[in-house]
């Protein structure tokens, strides 16, 4: 990670998605630019404030069912902002030797990332300055912490929209899987497909941000192709072990699947 943060460009006049992300969630880290976008897709699509709390909730519930399942590594790419119960807080409450790798290519986040590495004595963070579609990159510079001869959690949380064409994306993920070790898993989540969906989509690529395309339920299904995806299956994320009150279904659908 460079210590020349000094020189990062941060574009404050353009919308970000890791800082629209961050306003969404009721984060502080944003600028002007990213509250008129996200009060402007609230308002033409107000679901994108669920969908942005629904899938930190899933993030949560996702490492925590893991962890106690046994799960000791976890890669997550596309990090985005560093927010309340990250990656690494919650798998060290419950197993404090967990060891995290953090990834993401983003300026924004890069400049956040030393308050994603702390950790409990007996376990490790790192975070990778890298790009999720580079996965020789990622995992290369991943092995330093994580061991690859054993399971790991591959977290691919709202990220793998930013890749547009669905066969692409399948593949990539395909690429992270057969790299990683029997015993690992995916947990993936991204905005399902419908009219609604797409056309907020459009509106926010407008916006001069890098855009995010939603994918059908089939192309959520083949990026899991050769893996066994878990019960409840591939669903809102919502209804995903649902903590208290399940509410609204929402347009985030995701799943948990293992390496056998």
């Amino acid at each position: 990670m460079t210590d020349n943060l000094q020189d990062l460009d941060l574009q404050p006049d353009i919308p970000h998605s890791a800082r629209f992300w961050n306003y969404l969630i009721g984060g502080k880290d944003h600028f002007p630019a990213d509250q008129e976008l996200a009060e402007l897709m609230l308002r033409e699509y107000p679901a994108m404030g669920d969908i942005a709390r629904a899938s930190r909730a899933f993030l949560g519930r996702a490492v925590r069912h893991l962890a106690t399942a046994g799960v000791r590594q976890f890669l997550d790419i596309g990090t985005g902002l560093p927010s309340a119960d990250n990656t690494h807080e919650v798998a060290q409450r419950i197993a404090p030797e967990s060891r995290i790798v953090y990834v993401d290519h983003d300026p924004i986040v890069l400049l956040h990332a030393r308050a994603l590495l702390t950790s409990t004595p007996e376990g490790t963070t790192d975070y990778v300055d890298a790009d999720l579609t580079n996965a020789d990159e990622v995992l290369r510079h991943a092995a330093r912490t994580l061991n690859m001869e054993a399971p790991i959690a591959l977290m691919l949380m709202s990220t793998i929209g930013h890749i547009p064409d669905a066969a692409a994306a399948a593949d990539l993920v395909q690429t992270y899987m057969t790299r990683l070790a029997p015993g690992s898993y995916l947990a993936l989540c991204t905005t399902l497909s419908s009219p609604e969906t797409e056309e907020a989509g459009r509106r926010y690529s407008e916006s001069g941000t890098i855009p995010y395309v939603a994918s059908s339920a089939e192309e959520m299904t083949a990026m899991a192709a050769g893996l066994t995806i878990l019960p409840p299956g591939l669903g809102p994320i919502n209804r995903w072990f649902p903590e208290g009150t399940v509410g609204p279904d929402v347009d985030q659908w995701g799943y948990v699947a293992r390496k056998d």
